[in-house]
């Protein structure tokens, strides 16, 4: 669908792209690359990522995995998967050719046990490794080993449901070993829990706006009519995971295509910025009808240093990614069964500069590798992120170069001398980029430079204006007495 509305905006001119020393052509890829323009029009792009291969249960030296829901990697680099439908994890090294080691059962104080279904996977800063356990309702906290630490389980508080069941799906933590858990049907927000497993409470709960029309045809409708209406419940999570500093990234599905992300401080307030359109929803072109039609679905989002995010779209097997303000920096992926595309994808993870998807259809992993025109971005971005503007303009033009209508190089370019001081030289790169809030206040900056270095003639022309008006009002002051001594003396004489 996509494709199509992309072929009738854009011409496209056959694009090389580089990654790992090695040349591809964009047309050899199994999706188009895309970014949005201001006007929230579709524009083909270079390839940020391209996909570099497939990893599967008995190509890293295991048996396959059965429908595997979850990925993460661990800070030194393993890579953990929760093969849900084997009841194990599996362990694989940096580059995930081979496996370092599978845990299906751990020895609980005396007695053997293991796994039911586990569907979510994390491993802490501190080492530890959080398993959701879902069917046995529980998350389990085991050393990278295996070897068993604690159980985190049935929760307890006044705020809870009497009926409420505890399956956990997704689980993080935190660096103070808080943990954050999303649970099935827990739509109220994600559970947090102390690190002596202590239940504390819901934790960025989304709050569903209700239309007043709405709100008029529910006093109208009858008990009937009222119980056949849709819940106005809260929306629920889908994907999770914590930035360097503690704040909370976490996916959900938005009906409104609008915001599908949160970045949510120790408050559980939402604290995320968004760009110049004020949307984080995926896609801005959408059917209407169809299997892959409406707004994207965020599965799982992922963190990957210095503001920048990835999420994945289960609708249409699309990776976007956005910096700290909230600019979409680049999309790639699709659905199909060539490789680099996706059946049901179902978790996101950075390593390094690999992009990696688990597919729980096809259980298997599809790496994606960094092109140079990603890496100029990325670079770009960090800089900015850092706060060092000047070596961010030379990244941005050689982005320039390999698309030289990419608003987001023009407008990280005149931010970058906005920052330097270069205010004219910002507004002309600024307008490039259809920045109107930087091209606002560089504007202002620029008026303002103009005052200060002309002033000395600006106040002599004031205070000439104002001599002149002076002499004026005098002049015209003695033209309307001698008129009035000119009238009584003819008066006089009459």
């Amino acid at each position: 669908m996509i494709k199509k509305l992309a072929a009738s905006l854009v011409t496209a001119a056959v694009l090389v792209i580089t990654v790992g020393g090695a040349d591809v052509y964009a047309e050899e890829l199994p999706y188009d690359t895309y970014n949005y323009t201001y006007w929230e029009d579709i524009a083909l792009t270079p390839a940020a990522y391209v996909p570099t291969g497939t990893v599967t249960g008995s190509g890293a030296g295991t048996t396959n995995f059965s429908e595997p829901q979850d990925l993460c990697v661990a800070p030194d680099g393993l890579v953990y998967v929760a093969d849900t439908k084997n009841n194990r994890i599996v362990v694989l090294n940096d580059n995930m050719t081979e496996t370092v080691r599978v845990i299906d059962s751990f020895d609980k104080e005396g007695t053997q046990d293991g796994f039911d279904a586990p569907t979510g996977v994390c491993v802490s800063e501190h080492m530890e490794l959080y398993i959701a356990d879902s069917n046995h309702k529980r998350i389990v906290v085991l050393t990278p080993e295996g070897e068993f630490i604690k159980i985190v389980d049935n929760p307890q508080s006044e705020i809870l449901e009497d009926d409420f069941d505890f399956i956990p799906l997704k689980v993080t933590v935190d660096y103070a070993d808080r943990v954050y858990v999303i649970a099935k049907n827990a739509f109220e927000g994600i559970l947090v829990f102390e690190s002596d497993g202590q239940f504390t409470g819901y934790f960025g709960t989304i709050e569903v706006k209700i239309t007043l029309w709405e709100k008029f045809w529910k006093r109208l409708a009858s008990k009937e009519e009222r119980s056949k209406q849709q819940l106005y419940i809260p929306t629920e999570f889908t994907g999770i995971d914590v930035d360097d500093d503690g704040f909370v990234y976490a996916s959900n599905i938005d009906s409104d295509g609008v915001q599908g992300v949160r970045r949510l401080n120790p408050k559980g307030e939402d604290v995320i910025q968004k760009g110049e359109n004020e949307n984080l929803g995926g896609d801005l072109i959408v059917g209407m009808y169809g299997t892959y039609a409406g707004p994207s679905e965020f599965t799982d989002v992922t963190y990957r240093g210095q503001g920048i995010y990835s999420l994945l779209d289960r609708k249409r097997g699309r990776i976007f990614t956005y910096d700290r303000e909230g600019n979409l920096l680049y999309i790639f992926g699709g659905l199909g069964s060539q490789e680099g595309t996706f059946n049901t994808p179902v978790a996101i993870e950075s390593i390094g500069d690999q992009i990696i998807v688990l597919d729980a259809y096809n259980s298997s992993i599809v790496k994606f590798g960094e092109t140079e025109y990603g890496s100029l971005i990325n670079d770009a971005v960090g800089l900015r992120y850092d706060g060092d503007e000047t070596q961010a303009i030379d990244k941005w033009q050689k982005v320039l170069k390999l698309d030289e209508n990419n608003e987001l190089a023009n407008t990280g370019i005149g931010k970058a001398y906005l920052t330097a001081g270069d205010n004219e030289e910002a507004m002309k790169y600024l307008e490039l980029g259809m920045n109107r809030k930087y091209y606002s206040i560089a504007w202002k900056r620029h008026r303002n430079e103009i005052l200060i270095e002309n002033i000395n003639v600006i106040m002599t022309v004031v205070i000439i204006l104002i001599a002149l008006n002076i002499v004026y009002k005098k002049l015209l002051k003695q033209k309307i007495i001698a008129k009035r001594l000119e009238k009584g003396q003819k008066g006089g004489l009459a």
